[in-house]
């Protein structure tokens, strides 16, 4: 592969994604993206532009095409609201007599 800006600008190197723990317990968040040509550069890379400051413990990169996402013009399907979908909420239920930290 070259280098991206190199005399063969066709080929370029694949996109990844980075998530960064910045504590032990936490979740993994997503930090942004970068190209690198393999995962060992995409990790250093990551490390050398997410984690300057040293806040993060662990680093992941992810191939972009391997990431499934939802299509944003489909967002009423997958986040529509619960208004008319009451079956969702416990609030017809009646709590039993002795049932405690419901």
């Amino acid at each position: 592969m070259s280098a991206p800006g190199a005399a063969d600008d066709r080929e370029t190197w694949p996109l990844w994604e980075v998530f960064v723990r910045s504590k032990r317990g936490l979740s993994h968040v997503h930090a942004g993206s970068l190209h690198a040509p393999d995962a060992t550069m995409a990790i250093k890379n990551a490390r050398d532009l997410y984690t300057r400051r040293n806040e993060g413990v662990s680093i992941w990169v992810v191939p972009a095409e391997f990431i499934t996402t939802s299509d944003p013009d489909a967002k009423g399907m997958y986040f529509e609201s619960p208004a008319g979908k009451n079956y969702r909420h416990a609030v017809y239920y009646k709590k039993s007599e002795g049932v405690k930290h419901l």
